[in-house]
């Protein structure tokens, strides 16, 4: 655990889904597939707070977040968020929609990798979500819609106008945030916005693959190259050379490296530490 905390502890029981930690791989699982895993206040609440305690944690290396059943994540629940937001204040209003930011936010600033697993349908703030992960990896069944105009708002909602544009382009983003139509795995992969695609049948364990190199591999040179790509989106580039510069000077002095250099002069692979 960091030595960095105070006197408040981990939760040891997230209530909104299934939550798992093996290996240094931490699992979390939305479980409302009656539902396709829609999300409710809580659910929400609880992403945005594990998201945030996760750095802390000495146990976890990456972060895997799918769906239970036939779909990933279909958006917030029209019944128990929609129904309810209808007759609220704009105090109220502005309170849900920073919460729904802050779980992109704390998904873009945890240091972990995050791999999201696309099992099925991942609309409105389900494909959301899913664009704030490192790597999408998507079940041929998988589909991808903003729905947010079809309701009647903005398409750029959860940070979406921002991070959309930056993976597929600005032309691409503008037609999949304004008109909201459903794509699937295989476009999806094509215009950049899947990472990998792969059979139903493979998901989790293409995942879990991936998951287990990442944990495994230097965790401080992917929590800074992950850094770096966050910082720099909006960096000209004098800054980014600078930041660039000062962080391999620090991560030159990592155990990682130094263990990289005693493992290419003896012709082995290296063990990684994460230090």
């Amino acid at each position: 655990m960091s030595p960095f905390r105070a006197s408040a502890g981990f939760t040891e029981d997230w209530q909104h889904f299934r939550f798992a930690v093996d290996g240094g791989v931490a699992t979390i699982t939305l479980d409302r597939p009656d539902r396709l895993n829609a999300l409710t206040f809580s659910v929400y609440a609880d992403l945005r707070d594990v998201l945030r305690e996760l750095p802390h944690r000495d146990d976890v290396r990456v972060v895997v977040l799918t769906g239970e059943g036939r779909g990933f994540c279909s958006g917030g629940d029209v019944q128990a968020i929609i129904g309810e937001l209808v007759t609220a204040d704009p105090k109220r209003l502005l309170e849900f929609t920073r919460m729904t930011g802050g779980v992109v936010q704390a998904m873009r600033e945890c240091p972990l990798p995050i791999i999201a697993a696309v099992n099925g349908t991942a609309a409105g703030a389900g494909a959301v979500i899913a664009s704030a992960a490192d790597f999408r990896l998507v079940a041929r069944s998988g589909t991808f819609a903003f729905l947010f105009t079809k309701v009647g708002l903005s398409g750029g909602d959860m940070g979406a106008a921002y991070l959309l544009p930056r993976i597929v382009g600005l032309g691409r983003a503008t037609e999949l945030l304004m008109l909201g139509e459903s794509i699937g795995a295989e476009e999806a992969e094509r215009i950049g916005l899947a990472t990998s695609v792969v059979d139903d049948a493979e998901l989790a364990g293409r995942a879990g693959d991936l998951a287990r190199r990442l944990a495994d591999g230097p965790t401080m040179a992917y929590a800074n190259t992950k850094m770096l790509l966050s910082r720099e989106l909006d960096m000209d580039l004098a800054g980014a050379l600078e930041l660039e510069a000062m962080t391999q000077a620090l991560l030159m002095k990592t155990a990682d490296h130094a263990e990289f250099h005693r493992a290419f002069t003896s012709r082995r692979e290296p063990r990684w530490s994460g230090t």
